[in-house]
C-alpha cells in the first residue's frame, strides 16, 4: 500500500477495520482530510483535529472512519486526490489551505465541505456568502484579519525603527489576498515591499538568495501550509542572512525566528474537529456559520534577538504571551 493511500489515524494507526469486524459499518461516518504539506507534519495537525471530533461526541475509530489524503508538498496531487475523496462518497471533505478548498469547491457542490484556511477572505473571495450563513455546502474556519498583515509590519517597525524595505515571503498556492493586504499596509506604512516566491522546500534557498540581492531589513513569511512545516529552514536562512522575521504561527518564534503573533495553529485543527462534528451531528453548511480564531498569541525569541545583535523593546516583550529566552 502507497503511503498516501494509508487510512491516517490518531497515533498513526490504519483506519479501516476489516469490513467482518464491523457491526454496523454503513454507520460510521467518513470524514476525508485533505492535506497540501507533509506526511509527517500532517500527524500532529490530524491528532489535533480527532480531539476536536472527540469532544464533538465521535470517537476514531469507532464512531468515525477519518480518510487522510496528503499531498505531501506537491500541489499536482491535491485534484486527484479530492477526487479520490469524493469517489469513496465520504461524508464530509475537509480541505486544508486555499489551494486545497478551490480544489474540493470544483471537485464536489454536494458532498459538506468544512475548510481550514488563513490564508483567504471567505466573502471577500466568493468561497462563501457571509460568516454567519455561508449558503452552500461550504462553512470552515478561517484566518479573515487582513489587518493582521499591518500589525505584523508594525511590530517590525518597533523592533526596527528606521526600517523602510521589507520582504515577503509568499506561496503563490495560498492565493492572492494575503499579498493585496500585505502591499496595502506597506503603503500606509510608508515602506517599500518585495514579494519573493516560494513553493516548497526546494525553492527556499533560491528564494533567499534572491532575498539577500535585494537588501531588504525584515522578512514577513506570509501563510501557507506547504511552508508552515518549514518554519525551522525558514528561521535559519532569516538567521545566516541577519534578517528579523516574523510570521503568524507560533511555531516559528520556537523554531529560531524573531517574532510570530497569530492563533494557536494546533487550536484551529482542535476547533475545525469541532465544526466537523456539528455537520455529522446533522447541522446543514449553509447555516452553520463559519469560525474565526478566538485567542492570539505573541512570542518573541530573545536569543534570535541576540544573535542579530538586536535589543526587543519592552512595548513588545509586556504584551508577549511568551518570550522565549
Amino acid at each position: 500500500m502507497r503511503r498516501r493511500d494509508a487510512l491516517v489515524l490518531l497515533g498513526g494507526a490504519a483506519a479501516a477495520l476489516p469490513l467482518a469486524g464491523r457491526a454496523e459499518p454503513t454507520a460510521i461516518p467518513k470524514v476525508g482530510f485533505l492535506y497540501p504539506g507533509s506526511v509527517a507534519a500532517s500527524n500532529s495537525r490530524i491528532a489535533s483535529f480527532l480531539s476536536g471530533l472527540r469532544y464533538a461526541g465521535f470517537q476514531a475509530p469507532e464512531q468515525v472512519e477519518l480518510v487522510a489524503r496528503i499531498a505531501d508538498g506537491d500541489p499536482a496531487r491535491l485534484a486527484p486526490l479530492a477526487t479520490e475523496l469524493v469517489n469513496q462518497k465520504v461524508d464530509v471533505i475537509v480541505p486544508i489551505g486555499t489551494a486545497a478548498v478551490r480544489i474540493v469547491q470544483a471537485a464536489t457542490t454536494t458532498i459538506p465541505v468544512v475548510a481550514h484556511d488563513l490564508d483567504t477572505d471567505p466573502v471577500a473571495s466568493g468561497l462563501i456568502k457571509s460568516l454567519a450563513h455561508p449558503g452552500g455546502n461550504i462553512t470552515g474556519f478561517f484566518f479573515a484579519f487582513p489587518e493582521f498583515r499591518m500589525k505584523w509590519l508594525e511590530l517590525l517597525k518597533e523592533v526596527i525603527p528606521n526600517l523602510t524595505h521589507v520582504a515577503a515571503l509568499w506561496d503563490p498556492a495560498s492565493g492572492s489576498s494575503q499579498v493585496q493586504a500585505v502591499e496595502d499596509a506597506a503603503s500606509a506604512l510608508n515602506l517599500k515591499l518585495e514579494i519573493v516566491e516560494a513553493r516548497k522546500r526546494d525553492d527556499l534557498d533560491a528564494a533567499f538568495v534572491m532575498i539577500a540581492r535585494l537588501a531588504v531589513q525584515a522578512l514577513l513569511l506570509l501563510s501557507s501550509p506547504v511552508l508552515a512545516v518549514e518554519l525551522k529552514s525558514i528561521a535559519d536562512l532569516a538567521l545566516k542572512n541577519k534578517l528579523p522575521s516574523i510570521t503568524i504561527l507560533s511555531g516559528f518564534a520556537h523554531s529560531g525566528g524573531l517574532i510570530a503573533y497569530g492563533p494557536n495553529l494546533l487550536d484551529t485543527y482542535r476547533q475545525l474537529g469541532g465544526l466537523v462534528g456539528k455537520v455529522l451531528n446533522g447541522a446543514r453548511t449553509a447555516d452553520l456559520p463559519a469560525e474565526l480564531p478566538a485567542k492570539f498569541e505573541l512570542v518573541a525569541n530573545l536569543k534570535t534577538a541576540k544573535a542579530l545583535g538586536m535589543v526587543v523593546p519592552t512595548s513588545i516583550l509586556l504584551r508577549a504571551d511568551e518570550v522565549i529566552e
